[in-house]
This record gives structure tokens, sequence and C-alpha cells, in this order.
């Protein structure tokens, strides 16, 4: 049961209809016209598409990735003109290696679509998204620096928030669990905390 009273039961995950707070009910609609959309506008490619939990995912072949991001931004029915997140994935057992992934959003139409881009661990390349949103400068060094993989036309890939001399990149399931001191712990200043 569900109150719109102040003074009745607070609601909670399953007394809330789903449909109550319209978060979900447009973005499978969205993303599916999304498919379809990318499907007619690129017909000598194959998609790989996987649905779970209301949501989409695309996956996209590397070497198009920045035309089919063009479209999706571009395209009236499509529209999505916000990139909320950009990541990477490491999976050691799989071939390709690596994951990026995107995930789009369109202001227009209240929609998400995720897209991903598989990338080889021998040629951990992955082209740059920066022409299509300008917020991914800062996405893809993150991810350069955490997965070391490599945007091809970036306009300042660098290391964003390890120092330029770390070696080696921490979120990929190679690198050894450990713990290292935080460098401004390093240089201590002494105190004394007894003194009043």
């Amino acid at each position: 049961m569900v109150s719109d009273s102040i003074t009745g039961p607070n609601p909670t995950m399953s007394t809330v209809p789903r449909e109550s707070s319209r978060a979900y009910t447009q973005t499978p609609e969205q993303a599916e016209r999304s498919v379809e959309k990318l499907q007619a506008q690129f017909p000598d490619l194959f998609f790989e598409v996987r649905r779970f939990r209301d949501e989409v995912t695309v996956y996209v072949p590397r070497e198009h990735l920045v035309p089919v991001c063009q479209f999706l931004k571009s395209d009236e029915e499509t529209r999505y003109n916000f990139l909320s997140d950009l990541t990477g994935n490491d999976w050691p057992d799989r071939d390709p290696r690596f994951e990026v992934i995107y995930q789009l959003y369109s202001l227009k139409h209240f929609g998400y679509l995720r897209l991903k881009v598989r990338v080889p661990e021998d040629n951990c390349v992955c082209p740059s998204v920066t022409g299509v949103w300008r917020t991914a400068n800062w996405h893809e060094r993150e991810t350069f620096d955490m997965f070391g993989i490599h945007f091809e036309g970036h306009p300042d890939l660098r290391r964003i928030l390890l120092p330029e001399e770390w070696d080696g990149h921490p979120l990929r399931q190679t690198e050894e669990i450990g713990w290292e001191e935080p460098e401004f712990t390093v240089r201590k200043v002494q105190r004394d905390l007894a003194k009043g």
C-alpha cells in the first residue's frame, strides 16, 4: 500500500509501484528505437545487442565507433547529446580482453543507451570520441590511467589520477593487489599531540 499522506507509512521499494517513478518506462523504448535506427543507418555493420533489466547494450566495432557516436548524437530521433560516463573493463580470460563502455543519455528524449567496444590486449587502442562529446576528454584520460587503453586522436592523453612516474595501470586484473602509502603521508610532519 502506498500512501500520499504525510502521516502515512513510508514508501519502500516494495510498496512504490514501478510506474510511479517513470525512471525506467521510457528508456527501453528509446533504446530499442535507437538500435533500429543504427541498423538502418549502418546496414553493412553487425551490432551485437544485449538486453538486461530494461537496459540495452550495443557492441560497436572499434573502427566504426566515431561515426556511430556522431550519428547517435546528431539524429533527431536519438539525440544522445550527453555522455554521462565512459569507463573500461578488464576480462583477462577473454579475447579481446578489454572493453570500453559508453553510457549515453538523451536530454531530449530522456533515454539511456550503453555502447561497448571490445579492445584486444595486443592492440590496446580505441578511437577518441572527444570530437563528439567534449566531456569524453576527462573520461578517456581516467580510463587510460586506470586500464592502459590508449585513445587515438585524444588531444592530451596523459595520466589524470596517478603520478606520471607510476608504473602500470591499477584496474587491470593482472596488477598485484597491494597497498602503498599515499604520497602526502610520506612527508610526515612531526606533531606532539600530547601537548595541550
